[in-house]
Parts: structure tokens; C-alpha cells; sequence
């Protein structure tokens, strides 16, 4: 009769939880591991040869090293035991009291003899052992053998103890010799290993210097695509990389020029008939429609001088570095809007004079001010030196920028405005030009909402600029 199986168990018997069991984690093991991997092409090539090379001298030093095992261990195999039995036969034919003499004369580095006594040890326990044994036994014939033992100090030591002619013993202690490898050889080995080392790091580096110098021209291709040309020299395939990249550089600084050129063009031959136009509207009798022509007009204006502002922007900064006051240069500033009749204040203070392109530092922050009066009734233009930069931040109090459009806005034509009045929203490129002017000369321009509402537009530059 069955009884019934209890809570908590199967087929009556108690379960028992699982005990933990850690699990291994090859994730986090992988990313460990690729911590530890050079990050620079340079160091992982030089790495890979330098390991490869030295594996490969170290598996042809173990193959020599066990060649030479090999023949030392034939040679012992095959002269050892004769030269242990003709040593024992020697000793049998003196007399018992010439024999002590002898021994010191009989003994080898890897064989000894001592008169009387017993063997001891174990018998032998390792292959090579038993052969070794095996082949001096052989050779001891007609004489007797009473025991062989292996011992532990020498390592694989034997003793064997042979019975004379006369009924004395004689043990022999006899060892295995390996082949000794000289200082020189290690020597030998590290020397070629440095020079492996050497000749890997010289070879990488007359690889991957081009492409460092390649990735370093790209670097320094910036708006104004006037960088310095490479060095068109090297081996075939490097010389032919920086010919073509060279010709790229000139193909778009051309395509950049002639850009410049046509919209510079197209707002030459503009200016005529936007001013005609204007003359015709001076000649309107209604009031209202001649003011409604004169602001379209005045905005077609704009859109032209500032497109060709920004097309001059993208072809690059000709401005060269001065040595300037920045404090001056912003109280100037403040100076002329109060002028203007807008309030601006001024925080902070540089300190120390820079190195930097007044006029494009001039242009980044007035559409800086000019975009924060337009949204903001509180604009302050805060100055935050710090170790080798300065740092222009142009806040207010309006109502931001959504967090998905802050990349955006720096784009020509951009605007936040949904309404895409020029009035209120502009032209869409006086953040697109303070971002470029800031780019060219190695500034940074970024913009971020204030916590407490409004936006912040930081300018961060060097204080000195090449």
C-alpha cells in the first residue's frame, strides 16, 4: 500500500533546493580581454610580429633542445653500460686491497662506484629509467646483479649492486646526464629576439607612419582646406595615397572657390535690380503696399549678404591670428548695443591677453547676442577663462530650444520658428555662420538649455591660435 506523497516532494521524496551555481560570464570575459589589446594599429602589429617571431625561435629552440636530448640519450645508451662494465671487470681483476685505490680513477661525472654494501631504492619507475637499467644489466654480463633501485636524490639515480668473482659486492650509483645548453646560447637567443623586436617596430612604423600622417592632413583639412600638402615620397603605394589625397584636397578647395565665386556673383548682379526695385516703390502712391515692398525687399537683402557671408565662412577663415585684448573687445561690444538701445551685460572678465581672429570672434558673438535679443529680454555674456581657453557664454531668458533641434539649428536655413517669419525667426543662418567661423579658426560652439529657462551658447576657443 502506496503512502502519499507530502508537500514539497515528488513520488514522496523531500525536494531540496537548488543550490547556486555560479555561471561563467564570456561577455564580460571578452571585454576584459579586449581591454588588454593595443588600441593603435602601430602597437597591434608590432605586438602580433613580435609575438609570432618569438614563439616561433622559442618552438625552434625547444625542437633543437629535444634533438639533442634525443642523441645524448642514444649516446648514453649506447656507451655508458660498456663503460660501466669494463669499469666493474677492472675492479674484479684487482686485488681486494688495490680496489679503494681505484675507484676515485674509475669515476665519471654521471657514473661512481662503491665497495660493499647494498642497494637501495625502488625499482625503476619511468620508461626511460627502465631502459637505462635494462642496458647496464645487459652489459654487466657474466656478472651477477642483485638488485637495481632508483632513488630519489639524484633525481632519477640508480643503484645498481653487482656481486664480483669473489663474492664482494660493488654498488654502482649511475645517473642520467642531460645535454647542458651554454650561457652563450641563451645570450644568443635573447639578442636575436631584440632584433626581431627592432626590425618589426621599424617595419610597422614604415607602415602605419603614412597613415598617420594621412589621418593627421585629414585632421587638419578644415573649413578653409588650406593644409599643408604630403609629402608625396615613400614607397609606390604610399606616394600614390598622398598624390591622390592631395589632388582631393585641391578638387574641393577648387569646388569651394567656385562656389564662393558664383554665389558672390549672383549677389553682385542682385544688388541691381533689388535697388531698381526699391526706386520703384519710393515711386508708389500707397503707403501701406510701398512699406510692404520696401521689407521684402530689405529681406531679400539680407538673404543674399548673409548666403554669401556664409558661403565666404565655409571656404575658410583668411584672417590671420592677432594678438588682442578680448575684455576690450566685449565691452566694445556691450558699448555698441547699448548705443543701439538694447541692454546687454557683461560677466566676467579674461584677464589676459590672446591669440585669436578678432573680427570672426567679433561676427561669432554678435549672432550670438543677436539670437538671444531676439527670443530673450535678459541677455548676459558671461567670460570663463581656463587653462590654455577661453569660454564666451551667451545666455537668456527666452524660451529655449527644443533638445531634439539643438544639432539642428546649426544648420544653414534652420529655423525653430514655425511660422517662418523673418521677422521673428530670421534667416536661418546667423547660428549657422557663428558655427562655422567657429569651427575654422578651432573653436567650439555649443548650444544647451538653461535649467532655469533659457539658452546657453558657449563658445569655447583656444587662447592661442596658429
Amino acid at each position: 500500500m502506496g503512502f502519499p506523497a507530502r508537500p514539497g516532494s515528488i513520488n514522496g521524496a523531500m525536494s531540496t533546493p537548488a543550490s547556486p551555481v555560479a555561471v561563467n560570464n564570456p561577455v564580460g570575459t571578452a571585454s576584459s580581454l579586449r581591454r588588454l589589446v593595443p588600441r593603435s594599429l602601430f602597437a597591434r602589429v608590432t605586438l602580433i610580429i613580435v609575438v609570432g617571431l618569438a614563439i616561433a625561435q622559442l618552438l625552434t629552440f625547444a625542437a633543437i633542445r629535444y634533438e639533442r636530448d634525443m642523441a645524448m640519450r642514444e649516446l648514453m645508451m649506447t656507451g655508458i653500460e660498456r663503460d660501466i662494465a669494463s669499469s666493474v671487470s677492472i675492479l674484479d681483476r684487482l686485488p681486494a686491497a688495490e680496489r679503494p685505490a681505484w675507484l676515485e680513477k674509475l669515476e665519471r661525472r654521471n657514473y661512481r662506484f662503491v665497495l660493499g654494501g647494498m642497494a637501495d631504492g625502488v625499482p625503476p619507475r619511468s620508461l626511460l629509467s627502465q631502459q637505462f637499467a635494462t642496458a647496464i644489466v645487459e652489459a654487466m654480463r657474466p656478472f651477477e646483479v642483485v638488485k637495481v633501485g632508483e632513488v630519489l636524490q639524484p633525481p632519477e639515480g640508480l643503484q645498481i649492486q653487482v656481486r664480483l668473482t669473489d663474492g664482494s659486492s660493488v654498488v654502482v650509483h649511475a645517473r642520467r646526464v642531460g645535454m647542458p645548453v651554454s650561457r652563450w646560447v641563451m645570450w644568443l637567443l635573447a639578442i636575436q629576439l631584440l632584433v626581431l623586436a627592432v626590425c618589426a617596430w621599424f617595419a610597422v612604423r614604415l607602415v602605419t607612419r603614412p597613415l598617420a600622417e594621412l589621418a593627421a592632413a585629414a585632421d587638419d583639412l578644415g573649413p578653409d582646406l588650406q593644409a599643408q600638402k604630403l609629402a608625396e615620397e615613400g614607397p609606390t603605394e604610399v606616394a600614390h595615397a598622398a598624390r591622390a589625397f592631395n589632388a582631393m584636397q585641391q578638387r574641393i578647395g577648387g569646388y569651394m572657390s567656385e562656389r564662393v565665386e558664383i554665389l558672390a556673383a549672383i549677389s553682385h548682379d542682385l544688388q541691381t535690380p533689388i535697388t531698381r526695385m526699391r526706386l520703384r516703390t519710393e515711386m508708389m502712391d500707397d503707403e501701406h503696399d510701398r512699406t510692404k515692398f520696401r521689407q521684402d525687399l530689405d529681406a531679400m537683402n539680407s538673404l543674399v549678404r548673409e548666403g554669401v557671408t556664409y558661403a565666404r565662412t565655409l571656404h575658410g577663415a583668411t584672417e590671420p591670428p592677432l594678438r588682442m585684448d578680448a575684455d576690450a573687445l566685449l565691452e566694445s561690444m556691450q558699448a555698441d548695443y547699448e548705443d543701439a538701445g538694447k541692454t546687454v551685460h557683461l560677466e566676467g572678465r579674461a584677464g589676459v591677453p590672446i591669440v585669436g581672429r578678432p573680427n570672426a570672434i567679433r561676427r561669432i558673438v554678435m549672432n550670438l547676442i543677436d539670437n538671444a535679443l531676439i527670443f530673450g529680454s535678459d541677455v548676459r555674456v558671461r567670460v570663463q577663462p581656463g587653462e590654455g581657453q577661453l569660454a564666451i557664454a551667451v545666455v537668456d531668458n527666452g524660451p529655449g530650444i527644443p533638445p531634439d533641434e539643438l544639432d539642428a539649428v546649426l544648420k544653414p536655413f534652420y529655423r525653430v520658428e514655425s511660422s517662418r517669419n523673418r521677422s521673428t525667426g530670421g534667416t536661418g543662418l546667423g547660428l549657422a555662420i557663428a558655427h562655422q567661423l567657429a569651427m575654422a579658426m578651432g573653436a567650439e560652439l555649443k548650444l544647451q538649455n538653461r535649467p532655469e529657462g533659457g539658452l546657453e551658447a558657449r563658445l569655447t576657443m583656444p587662447t592661442r591660435i596658429t
